[in-house]
């Protein structure tokens, strides 16, 4: 009989709230994750075993956290969900641990945030599942070695090298997850346009696709925007003019980019001559914390190639110049300016994760 995870209801409201699909058959994209996963998750149920420990890594929004949570679905076990940054001591995930039942699933969320005394609790319990609890200080000191029962772990991060090499060797299976299509999240965009009770053409599920930088998590953003503004503005139907019309209020070109990206673009172009430049002048200039543009306005620009990361700084490109309708300089005053703005700036001695 199929078991109900740990507090079924409120996860089924929780899913139902986030657009999230349910089953692993529900899912769009990703699909060679999801075939592996599923061979796994069928194997594990048909041996009766526990499924073992997997790790989900690749950037914000693109379902690693859904993957989390429909395998347990699939497998019909209780789940419980912490996150990294929540477990500051190994005494913080002594709960989880003691409490998860054979075969269960336990997630943790952003598992890079750990302290590194936490992971090393965790190693024993990964592979024994068993933990070492030490009771007492100095000669009265003893160590109580406690079984668990057989679990999985899931872990998910944003950030796979600040993992140690002895935790990421211990999940037997790592799947990165990939930028959507424009396909994909289009039928994304329909299937959840159904959940929330608004029609729409199959034109606007691709204009609005085309502008949420292939991330799920956008596209489901966007469409929320969307159906208030066809709500409020329109006759409930979200039509292709109705799509742009409300992302364009929203400031969303047609590339994704938003209002903060552009005045990234026109900064390094009109105060800098294109670049290069260092991150943190840009950051200074634009009244922005240097962290926002390197952890949410870059990595995209960086992927479409509308600016590139040199060791002396950042350089708009000519499709950069192009798509803010400005004219490329010509190529010898893009050089002089290139010599009259390098500067090396440390944190370009970093590899880009794009």
């Amino acid at each position: 009989m199929v078991r109900e995870p740990i507090l079924g209801h409120m996860i089924d409201e929780e899913l139902d709230r986030e657009l999230r699909p349910r089953r692993m058959k529900d899912m769009v994209g990703q699909r060679e994750v999801a075939a592996r996963i599923e061979i796994a998750v069928d194997a594990a149920r048909k041996r009766q075993e526990v499924l073992g420990h997997i790790l989900f890594d690749g950037p914000p929004g693109l379902g690693k956290t859904t993957f989390a949570t429909v395998i347990p679905r699939d497998l019909g076990v209780p789940f419980q969900i912490a996150s990294g940054a929540a477990l500051k001591a190994p005494k913080d995930l002594v709960p989880y641990l003691t409490n998860a039942e054979e075969g269960s699933v336990l997630f943790i969320d952003e598992i890079h945030r750990m302290p590194k005394a936490v992971e090393e609790f965790l190693y024993p319990a990964m592979e024994d599942f068993r933990i070492d609890i030490t009771l007492g200080e100095g000669i009265n000191a003893r160590t109580i070695n406690m079984p668990l029962k057989p679990f999985t772990l899931i872990g998910a991060t944003t950030r796979t090298g600040l993992l140690s090499a002895p935790l990421r060797d211990r999940f037997i299976m790592r799947e990165h997850l990939e930028f959507y299509t424009v396909a994909e999240l289009a039928e994304i965009v329909r299937r959840n346009a159904s959940k929330l009770q608004v029609e729409i053409t199959d034109e606007a599920a691709d204009e609005i696709a085309s502008r949420s930088r292939g991330t799920p998590r956008l596209a489901n953003n966007r469409l929320r925007w969307v159906r208030d503004y066809t709500t409020s503005r329109a006759d409930g139907r979200i039509t292709l003019d109705v799509a742009r019309a409300a992302l364009e209020m929203q400031g969303i070109d047609a590339l994704g980019l938003d209002n903060q990206d552009r005045k990234y673009l026109e900064t390094i172009i009109r105060v800098f001559d294109g670049g290069p430049v260092g991150v943190e002048a840009v950051a200074h200039t634009i009244n922005t914390a240097v962290d926002t543009l390197t952890d949410e306005v870059e990595p995209f620009l960086l992927r479409s190639e509308l600016v590139i990361r040199t060791p002396r700084g950042r350089c708009v490109t000519t499709a950069g110049y192009n798509h803010l309708g400005i004219q490329p300089p010509p190529p010898a005053n893009r050089e002089r300016a290139k010599k009259k703005n390098a500067t090396p700036e440390a944190d370009d001695n970093q590899p880009s994760l794009f």
